[in-house]
């Protein structure tokens, strides 16, 4: 390398065109045909990426390696709807589901329901399905049969009939509205469509349900939708105008880029280079077979983010060279000496960020992963490759290069930025002392409060739509209508076949059932024990005294076969135990599943085994159980790799500290933050704090890289971070406020669990450019020592192009 403040090295005729390392020849020396290569890698990509299609599967959102779930995917065929299910509460117009033109209208749309693609057909249920049955004990025996009989006509008489089947079917409260208003279509789904083979498309699903929804209350009725695939319907609905929001963060970007450098050519390069590493992104995503869901939809914009702030320091590199006097080409090839690995090292700890999550055993967050890790390889292309390159021919405009000197020239004459001047107080013991005093009542404080985060959901409904939303005011309807909410937790009881009616087993399972509704929280259970003791009961005549459950097994055996298949299987070998939940919050979950594994602990045997869980809550109990875990493993394996890279980078474990405590602070301070907005650690927020981690890194690497060059060459610490604001701390500071305001605007959007992103990314964000800006000099006052002797070489390479 050699010293730019000779005058011959700034004239490209006295460049040394063998100059640098292999890498930047065989780049900057065959500089067309690497942009001949992008141009056709980014034309071939670009088609491929109009072939990703955008959709959600209820298995990969699961962590089908956790126990639980491996228990429900075993008994999967025994469990009718415990899993991915659709429900349709039908409201009636005059205020009665008791009405000939009600019926009629819940017959049409029962039937366009059962034709749906997906739907698996014969355990679907509504007031018109055969297994919609009664049961009760006359004069004459049990007796039983079908809700609506098959000699319905529709006449006051039949109509009585249908209440008086309805008031003994036992459905009120679960398919039938407690006040009569309403009636549910329950309906299950498969996760392949059986029609053509391939996986469910929810989008198209959740259309043509709100297609039935618009046709039906055009006729009176009044639908309201709960489940899976409405949700992710929302979402994907909700995702289009997402796209104003990418839009409008763009636009922010590239207006606070350009209002720093008052240079449009080089700020729209750099955007360019952004956006075609998310075009590369997106079709290499495509090519691989992959699609994006609700949640990994975000990371383009993520890779857009980091894809500018790296290139805004190239950038800001070339510009200050360009002002020296230098050649674009030379200004281009020093910057790319200067910051190539200082920016490989960054991507690398962001590609740690994404690559740890695919630790975490749920699908939809491994795809997340992988998809970002493929938006940050290909911008080391784009931003540390193809940027400095496009540089080299466009340059960038003369008085804007002027212009960023500004500071350095003043300072050159005894005069400093006043902002500099005041982040450069923090590198003096009295200023370093009170930051750290204060960073670690920060980290103390924040570290107490932050014992409070709880994993899982914190709200009713669906988290991740707006509480105002249609679908949480739908889910709201059935919470206050009916008895047995849609949040159902279902323990899976085992036994040797033939045996589930035994009365030892079933003395087990009352006890169970017994001790979860004396829980908060558990609005209703049912299972074979409770089925038992009420037909016990009808069988004497109504009386209450004998609401118990009686020895006589072959009494057991007869009231068992006359009861509903979703309380027990063919084989009878299988119980469900149902528990309905006034809602899925992690502490109503917590609750549920320490009582169950205690008992289970207690009363399991060898041939009678109490599993859990299926239902859509014990679904959500595994997740939230394998994300608390994830946690913990995801923070150890971030940081780690996060302190490997860095001393790698500077071989100096002060300048590691220096860089990773501020980021440790921020961690703390963002769980206060979810504490204090009432956000659990979850699927969706959960990625945020591994990307905070290894985005936030970034900004302390860049600053750290020039202020360790700075003090080898013999600076003070004032002086070397002084210089280290000239060159990279500014753009540190205009990237960690673009893309807070950026990322903020997302706190506007319709679904919430991307404006819970926004707040969070918005606040990391800024926080990490603050720790990397203030604590880091504080840090490196009292860790950095004073180098022995200034390092001077005729090949060495300043940070400003001046002697040093």
């Amino acid at each position: 390398m050699t010293d730019l403040s000779h005058p011959g090295e700034q004239s490209l005729k006295a460049f040394d065109r063998r100059s640098g390392s292999l890498v930047e020849r065989a780049l900057f020396n065959h500089r067309a045909w690497v942009l001949w290569l992008c141009l056709l890698l980014t034309l071939g990509l670009g088609a491929a990426s109009t072939r990703l299609g955008l959709n959600a599967s209820f298995e990969k959102m699961i962590p089908t390696g956790h126990p639980y779930i491996a228990n429900y995917l075993a008994n999967q065929p025994e469990l009718t709807g415990l899993g991915n299910a659709v429900r349709i509460a039908v409201e009636a117009p005059g205020g009665s589901i008791y009405d000939a033109h009600y019926l009629e209208l819940l017959a049409r749309l029962n039937d366009k329901v059962f034709l749906l693609p997906g739907v698996d057909r014969p355990f679907m249920k509504s007031l018109w399905t055969p297994n919609m049955r009664w049961m009760a004990v006359t004069e004459e025996g049990v007796e039983g049969g079908r809700v609506i009989p098959d000699d319905y006509d529709g006449s006051p008489d039949s109509l009585d009939t249908v209440r008086r089947n309805a008031a003994r079917s036992g459905e009120i409260g679960q398919t039938i509205a407690v006040d009569g208003r309403s009636s549910l279509i329950f309906v299950p789904l498969m996760d392949i469509d059986a029609q053509t083979g391939k996986p469910l498309d929810y989008s198209a699903l959740s259309q043509q349900l709100e297609r039935l929804r618009t046709e039906f209350q055009a006729q009176g009725l009044t639908l309201h939708i709960t489940g899976f695939v409405k949700v992710v319907g929302d979402l994907i609905e909700g995702l289009r105008q997402v796209l104003l929001f990418f839009a409008a963060a763009i636009v922010i970007a590239t207006l606070m880029l350009y209002a720093f450098t008052r240079c449009l050519r080089s700020t729209l390069l750099v955007m360019a280079c952004s956006l075609v590493a998310v075009v590369w992104q997106l079709g290499l995503v495509a090519l691989l077979g992959f699609e994006l869901d609700p949640y990994s939809v975000l990371v383009p914009f993520l890779v857009l983010a980091i894809g500018m702030s790296h290139g805004a320091q190239k950038m800001n590199g070339i510009m200050q060279d360009i002002g020296r006097g230098m050649h674009r080409l030379v200004a281009a090839r020093f910057t790319f000496r200067r910051l190539f690995l200082a920016g490989l090292t960054a991507l690398l700890c962001d590609a740690v960020g994404f690559g740890v999550l695919m630790l975490i055993d749920i699908q939809v967050i491994q795809d997340l992963a992988l998809i970002a890790s493929i938006g940050v390889a290909v911008l080391v292309f784009t931003n540390l490759i193809l940027l400095p390159i496009l540089l080299s021919y466009c340059g960038v405009s003369a008085r804007a290069a002027v212009r960023s000197l500004r500071s350095e020239d003043a300072a050159l004459c005894g005069k400093k930025h006043a902002l500099w001047a005041f982040l450069d107080r923090f590198t003096q013991r009295r200023w370093a002392t009170v930051t750290l005093i204060v960073s670690a009542l920060l980290g103390g404080g924040g570290w107490w409060i932050s014992q409070q985060l709880q994993v899982g959901d914190l709200d009713a409904g669906a988290p991740e739509l707006r509480a105002d939303s249609r679908y949480n005011r739908d889910n709201g309807f059935m919470v206050a209508h009916y008895g047995a909410s849609s949040d159902v937790f279902a323990v899976i009881v085992r036994t040797p076949d033939n045996a589930c009616s035994d009365y030892t087993t079933l003395m087990r399972v009352d006890a169970l059932e017994w001790r979860l509704r004396q829980l908060p929280g558990v609005e209703a259970t049912a299972s074979l024990a409770s089925l038992n003791r009420s037909l016990l009961v009808g069988m004497s005549e109504g009386n209450p005294k004998w609401y118990d459950l009686t020895q006589n097994q072959a009494l057991l055996n007869s009231i068992t076969g006359r009861a509903p298949r979703e309380l027990f299987n063919q084989s009878c070998n299988t119980l469900t135990l149902y528990t309905y939940l006034r809602d899925h919050k992690a502490v109503t979950l917590t609750r549920l599943v320490n009582e169950v594994e205690a008992f289970a602990q207690a009363n399991n045997t060898a041939d009678v085994k109490f599993l859990l869980a299926a239902g859509n809550a014990g679904i959500e109990a595994a997740t939230n159980i394998v994300v608390k875990q994830a946690n913990h493993d995801m923070l150890y394996w971030v940081y780690g790799a996060v302190i490997v890279l860095c001393l790698l980078t500077f071989r100096s474990v002060a300048a590691v500290i220096c860089v990773v405590l501020p980021l440790m602070l921020t961690s703390i301070l963002c769980e206060v933050l979810m504490v204090w907005l009432g956000i659990g650690v979850k699927v969706a927020t959960l990625p945020v704090i591994a990307l905070g981690v290894g985005i936030g890194v970034d900004y302390a690497l860049y600053v750290m890289s020039i202020l360790l060059a700075r003090r080898k060459a013999g600076d003070s610490l004032s002086q070397a971070y002084y210089q280290a604001l000239l060159f990279t701390g500014k753009v540190v500071m205009l990237t960690g406020v673009t893309l807070a305001v950026g990322v903020a605007t997302w706190a506007f959007s319709p679904i919430k669990f991307q404006a819970d992103m926004g707040i969070l990314l918005a606040f990391m964000f800024l926080l990490n450019m603050v720790g990397a800006l203030v604590l880091l000099p504080a840090l490196a006052h009292f860790l950095l020592p004073a180098p022995a002797a200034a390092v001077t070489s005729e090949h060495s390479i300043t940070t400003t192009g001046k002697t040093s």
